[in-house]
Formats: C-alpha cells, structure tokens, sequence
C-alpha cells in the first residue's frame, strides 16, 4: 500500500544565499522503511531549490558568484524593477534553476549521495519567509 502525506514548511531567510533544509525535509517523512519519493516545491518565483554540496560552503559561495555574474542586476534590458534592482534577476534566477525536486526515498531516509544536501537559494536581498510544500509517497506494509 502505498501512504501519501504532504506538509507545508516555512522557512525564514537573512537574504540571498543558500539554506540548508535537508534536515526539515527529513522531518517529514513518515516512519517506516519503504522506499518511496519525496517531491518539494517552493512557492515563490524569486527563490528556487536545488541539491548541492552540503560539506564545503565554499562551492556554495562560489555557486553565487557565478549566478550574479550571469544574470546582473541593474541590466538596463529589466523593465520589472518596481520592487528594486534584485528582483527581476531573482525571476530569471529561479526560472533558471528549479522550483521543485523529486528525491528518492530507500529504507525510509531520504536517498542522497554522501556530500549532498538540500537548500533552498534566495534570490533576493530581502528576508522573506518561505513556503516549501512537501509530499511524500512512500510504500507501507498493509496493516
């Protein structure tokens, strides 16, 4: 038998930068050891979701750096600037990225690879709380 459950997350942000939120989304997940698949989406057009390197901040930091060289603020193409100069780039950003991920459930963890991590990328300069929906099926013994 399979069992669906779905819970919403909020998560507050300091501004841009990635969040570790493995560890909520492991929250989650119900007991038991069947495999299943964990599905998060965000909420919002100016953040996104990604797996990424959770052991050195480093690649994380340097993730960053290249975004904000690809994709500027300021750029005089931006037309969508009446709520300042960060958010357009965090539309494109966000459509560039994901706003959601399907992960692999087996024997009832959350099946990622030894230096991967969840996180949640602001976009924007702004604290802002953030929503993740998050839905697990997940195979149970029929009671």
């Amino acid at each position: 038998m399979v069992k669906m459950t779905q819970t919403t997350l909020r998560i507050a942000t300091r501004g841009q930068g990635l969040y570790d939120v493995t560890e909520p989304i492991r929250d989650c997940l119900p007991a038991g050891d069947g495999p299943g698949l964990c599905h998060v989406f965000v909420r919002h057009t100016s953040c996104s979701l990604l797996v990424q390197e959770n052991a050195d901040p480093t690649a994380r930091r340097d993730l960053e750096k290249w975004m904000q060289r690809l994709v500027p603020e300021n750029d005089a193409l931006y037309t969508h600037t009446l709520e300042g100069p960060d958010d357009m780039p965090a539309h494109i950003r966000s459509a560039l990225t994901a706003t959601s991920l399907t992960l692999p459930i087996t024997g009832g963890q959350l099946n990622l690879g030894t230096w991967q991590g969840v996180f949640l990328w602001e976009h924007r300069h702004a604290a802002h709380e953030r929503s993740l929906v998050v839905t697990v099926q997940q195979m149970v013994a029929d009671a």
